[in-house]
């Protein structure tokens, strides 16, 4: 299986895009406004050496979106409680101020639908570690999906669960612990979403017609609904997790 990323194959920006999300994918993660920032077509047009893909017969089958931005800049944490979205204003941040990044940050990594259960998880991280090659780590603000089957536990909780060999219990963890990833914290505030009510009905077909704690399916947490104030505020917390990358 090929390796390549879109700086020497802009041709393909097209299909590496057209890779879906699992058809469980919430819908109310298109809520989040911070991904406006770092839309597909943006990094493909700031970081296209950033952006790899694995090929299987000339197509594109699996895909890692990684973003650059300076972590020592202006007091920085290096592990910023606002994960995911932090680094999406970061980046965009550093960007339009011309800053030269040093940190490479993993966005998502997605796997065709025929592809799946085949170890593509683990060549796509290899990739996205070559591809910051020269900067100073890969940070990756994991999300874990089967967390979403229990939102009520902290994820401090479910993180530090592991089996008998010692490798973490969540299987997305596991896969990156396995491929030389270490897991240094939360990032509690990773990534926000806000509504009115309706656009929750719509995205979720569910009521929303009390106050208080919603589990919502494909949250990792609970949604936190006012129908006096008719909103709805969905905050995720997510995994640090550090890569090392190649020395330039």
């Amino acid at each position: 299986m090929d390796v390549i990323t879109l700086a020497s194959h802009p041709h393909l920006a097209d299909a590496v895009y057209a890779i879906p999300y699992p058809p469980d994918s919430p819908a109310f993660m298109q809520g989040n406004l911070a991904a406006l920032l770092v839309r597909g077509r943006r990094v493909a047009r700031r970081w296209p050496h950033l952006v790899v893909a694995l090929l299987h017969d000339d197509r594109p089958v699996a895909r890692g979106i990684v973003v650059a931005y300076r972590a020592h800049r202006d007091s920085r944490p290096r592990l910023p409680d606002g994960g995911w979205d932090q680094i999406a204003v970061w980046a965009a941040e550093d960007l339009m101020d011309g800053v030269e990044p040093d940190t490479a940050c993993a966005l998502e990594i997605a796997v065709a639908p025929d592809h799946l259960g085949r170890g593509l998880s683990t060549a796509v991280l290899t990739a996205m570690r070559t591809a910051a090659t020269g900067l100073t780590e890969l940070l990756v603000p994991l999300r874990p999906p089967d967390k979403a089957g229990e939102p009520h536990t902290p994820l401090d909780t479910y993180a530090a669960r592991t089996r008998p060999d010692g490798l973490p219990a969540d299987r997305w963890l596991r896969t990156h612990v396995r491929a030389g990833g270490r897991v240094e914290g939360i990032a509690r505030c990773s990534s926000t979403v806000q509504a009115p009510l309706e656009r929750w009905r719509q995205w979720t077909g569910l009521p929303f017609d009390s106050d208080g704690l919603v589990a919502v399916p494909g949250a990792l947490a609970p949604v936190f609904v006012s129908t006096s104030h008719d909103v709805a505020v969905y905050v995720e917390p997510n995994i640090w997790v550090s890569h090392a990358v190649p020395e330039g």
